[in-house]
């Protein structure tokens, strides 16, 4: 979502007013346009004082480390950017990835997953798997790695790792999972009691990312829909969730699974939030605290496997 330089809210509710309003006066787009719109984020938030941005090519996937200035041999972030799955890349989450580096203090591998409906499921699953196995590869340790996205990339982090469990990899150190969206049936009573209160996301606008995603697939399936996985094996995580937008139940229900699947699954269910309002930290108090919370967990999860 691209806001104004000039028009900066301070508060949740500003935020929601103007989210509104600009949904409201940029109309129907194409796909096309809405990818080059998202990719002009980079436009409107800039990539914070600290990093460095280089591009990667992953064995043919393109990515972009994210380096803390003096901070070559810290440990990985692997990220997975929202999007519905259709949209999004690793520019248009820049700005949030790079100060995600700088609360973990590690640097940040962004993956540009294959997007449907080119590439449907399982498409970014394969993509993602492909991308931790090249960091092991590079000779990353698992207890130097942590997993994370937000969105649609929150769902691609679990399907990822029960897919890195299924093939026999070893887990990273922990996992971020930002507004997750985990239950592609999209047929859950927060998309009711929520709906006024999210201007960010639609029944119907993701009704058409998951049947883009899916391309015929079932919705069930463990890695289109992780809340329906086997979820045991999974390393710690923290789940990050608004209350006030639709995929609350998503959240509640994954880290519910999971924790009694056995994973130290912790959730913070932050009170009157958006969807990943983490990406607007400019602007919103609460999205840089929301930050900070997630490198902190980072950085201890880095701690305790580094000691293992």
């Amino acid at each position: 979502m691209s806001m104004e330089r000039a028009r900066k809210p301070k508060t949740i509710d500003e935020l929601k007013a103007l989210v509104t309003n600009r949904a409201k006066t940029r109309g129907v787009l194409s796909l096309t346009e809405r990818r080059a719109a998202m990719d002009r984020n980079i436009e409107i938030f800039p990539v914070p004082a600290g990093v460095t941005i280089a591009a990667v090519d992953l064995d043919g996937l393109n990515a972009e480390w994210t380096t803390v200035d003096e901070a070559a041999d810290a440990p990985v972030l692997l990220y997975f950017h929202g999007g519905g799955y259709t949209q999004g890349s690793a520019l248009s989450h820049r700005p949030m990835t790079a100060r995600l580096a700088l609360a973990a203090r590690s640097r940040v591998l962004s993956v540009d997953y294959a997007l449907a409906p080119e590439n449907p499921f399982p498409a970014a699953v394969e993509d993602g798997i492909k991308a931790y196995r090249w960091l092991l590869a590079q000779g990353h340790a698992p207890e130097e790695i942590a997993i994370g996205g937000d969105s649609a990339g929150g769902g691609l982090t679990a399907a990822v790792l029960v897919a890195a469990r299924d093939a026999g990899l070893p887990m990273p150190a922990g996992a971020v999972l930002l507004s997750p969206w985990t239950d592609l049936t999209c047929d859950t009573p927060t998309y009711e009691t929520c709906a006024t209160l999210d201007p960010i996301i639609s029944k119907e606008g993701i009704d058409e990312h998951a049947r883009a995603y899916l391309g015929g697939a079932d919705a069930r399936h463990p890695l289109a829909s992780p809340n329906f996985a086997d979820l045991r094996g999974l390393p710690p995580m923290l789940i990050h969730v608004g209350s006030d937008e639709v995929l609350l139940d998503d959240a509640r229900v994954l880290a519910a699974r999971a924790r009694a699947a056995g994973v130290a699954a912790e959730i913070e269910v932050w009170p009157g939030m958006i969807h990943v309002w983490h990406a607007f930290y400019q602007m919103l108090p609460e999205g840089e605290a929301a930050i900070e919370t997630l490198g902190t967990f980072l950085r201890e999860r880095f701690a305790v496997a580094a000691r293992a």
